[in-house]
């Protein structure tokens, strides 16, 4: 019997599974290594192997040795991308690389990243993470320059801007770059000689700095140093431009200062827990989050579960907040997703269990909160309710510790549109009988911002009060300029 049931079972390819969860998208996790005498692109790969959480489509590594740029770029996760003979190619004293989940342009070869071009300039190599509002209308413009375009990404609109931007040195073309481009862009940037790191303006993206071995090390979180044994310096400022090559490191440009808008969302979900983002560690506002959700929706109940791994934290704030017992409920398969062997409909069928098994012994008999980091279209929720109560539970009590998602995010998170967010055409009272739990309570927007100590003007909150920190398109088309090369 079992030998006839794993002949029949297939598993969902990645693709699959993104388009069936309830969970948005970051788009790219960005590295950069500047160390003379060390193997830096094994410094990038596993550097990027920290990052796999911000994108899972394809990976990629430059180097430069001082002379020459050369290129990796594959398909697939961080671990299937490289092999031994890659990274033994990419010699050089200087890196980038980029793991990619697609908010701008398909999910294709010609879109990973770093993108090497060749401007005014000599050859860049470019890794971004963002997404940029007016990159149709920059691209149309860059043509008329006669610049060509390989891929359909925001990113090598970015790339060719500033390979080929009027100025007399760097901080000049930087400048111009930041005066044209809306949107976000946390960037890595690779020249013949030098490693640049980017932030846009309003910080949007996180960007961090660090040493390693008397070199450098650029990263989109800390957690990625802390994994290379580097040494967290600071984050590079919203709006500056550092340099880092023989010279040391310091600040090309700083642009004037003015509010920034760091997406709220690294916080709830997409940050790993052991990162600092905005000078505070992750984990810990995340059970700022789940202290403050218990204070705003308190329910008599036996035990307290997360949804793994994200809402674990905010679930273990929200029990010690509540006096109610934390335990594991939900057992989460971290493997779900990473085959391109197609499911066959009994197996897609299964849905969520694919991806989360229950304990009865926790569950059996108890009313159960549970706590979820977001619900964006409301598709796996039902599944996970409808799991904790075949397991035994009396009652179960859903708590999320983020507001009703309500706006898409135009600022590099594919999250949705508005006819597919279920906030956006539902109450409160219809998503909780959608979902079949007891009860539902969200975290306010006031105390988000309380948990995470946010003030006026300093995070982007866009994707629940549809303030977006620049004036952005209702509904932006995620393969705009690819239509446009068609």
């Amino acid at each position: 019997m079992v030998r006839e049931l794993l002949n029949k079972v297939t598993f969902p390819s990645s693709v699959e599974i993104s388009k069936a969860d309830d969970l948005p998208h970051e788009n790219c996790g960005v590295v950069g290594v500047y160390a003379p005498g060390e193997d830096v692109a094994r410094i990038a790969f596993f550097g990027l192997f920290a990052l796999q959480h911000r994108g899972q489509e394809s990976a990629g590594i430059s180097v430069s040795d001082g002379e020459t740029i050369r290129v990796n770029t594959s398909m697939g996760l961080v671990a299937q991308a490289f092999r031994e003979t890659d990274l033994e190619r990419l010699t050089g004293h200087i890196s980038i690389g980029h793991t990619r989940y697609s908010t701008a342009g398909s999910s294709n070869l010609c879109n990973a990243q770093p993108i090497l071009v060749r401007g005014a300039y000599g050859e860049l190599a470019l890794g971004h993470n963002g997404n940029v509002v007016n990159a149709v209308h920059l691209k149309q413009e860059l043509v008329e320059w006669g610049c060509t375009f390989s891929a359909t990404t925001d990113s090598e609109v970015i790339a060719q801007l500033l390979a080929n931007a009027p100025g007399r040195d760097w901080a000049e073309r930087i400048q111009y770059l930041m005066r044209r481009v809306q949107g976000a862009y946390s960037l890595v940037v690779l020249t013949k000689d030098s490693l640049m790191a980017i932030r846009d303006p309003l910080g949007v993206r996180p960007l961090c700095v660090g040493k390693i071995n008397g070199g450098w090390i650029v990263a989109s979180e800390s957690c990625a140093l802390d994994h290379l044994g580097a040494d967290l310096i600071r984050e590079v400022k919203p709006g500056e431009a550092i340099i880092i090559n023989d010279q040391g490191m310091k600040t090309l440009y700083q642009s004037p200062q003015r509010a920034s808008a760091s997406c709220i969302f690294e916080y709830i979900y997409f940050a790993r827990p052991d990162s600092i983002i905005g000078g505070k560690l992750t984990y810990s506002l995340r059970q700022a989050m789940g202290a403050e959700l218990a204070r705003e929706h308190p329910v008599d109940a036996d035990v307290v579960i997360g949804v793994p791994d994200s809402a674990t934290a905010a679930a273990v704030g929200y029990a010690q907040e509540a006096g109610i017992p934390y335990s594991e409920g939900l057992v989460k398969n971290r493997y779900v997703g990473r085959t391109f062997i197609e499911p066959d409909q009994r197996v897609r069928d299964l849905g969520v269990q694919l991806k989360f098994n229950t304990l009865p012994a926790v569950l059996t008999g108890k009313k159960v909160i549970i706590i979820d980091d977001s619900i964006v279209r409301g598709t796996t929720t039902p599944h996970v309710v409808s799991l904790v109560k075949k397991a035994g539970a009396t009652e179960v009590h859903l708590r999320v510790c983020a507001p009703p998602i309500k706006h898409p995010c135009q600022l590099g998170v594919d999250m949705a549109s508005y006819s597919q967010l279920i906030a956006a055409n539902k109450s409160v009272e219809e998503i909780r009988q959608f979902v079949g739990c007891d009860s539902l309570g969200y975290l306010s927007i006031d105390g988000l911002r309380k948990a995470v100590g946010a003030g006026n003007n300093t995070h982007c909150d866009g994707c629940f009060t549809g303030n977006h920190p620049i004036p952005v398109q209702l509904e932006m088309n995620k393969l705009a300029l690819e239509i446009g090369a068609r």
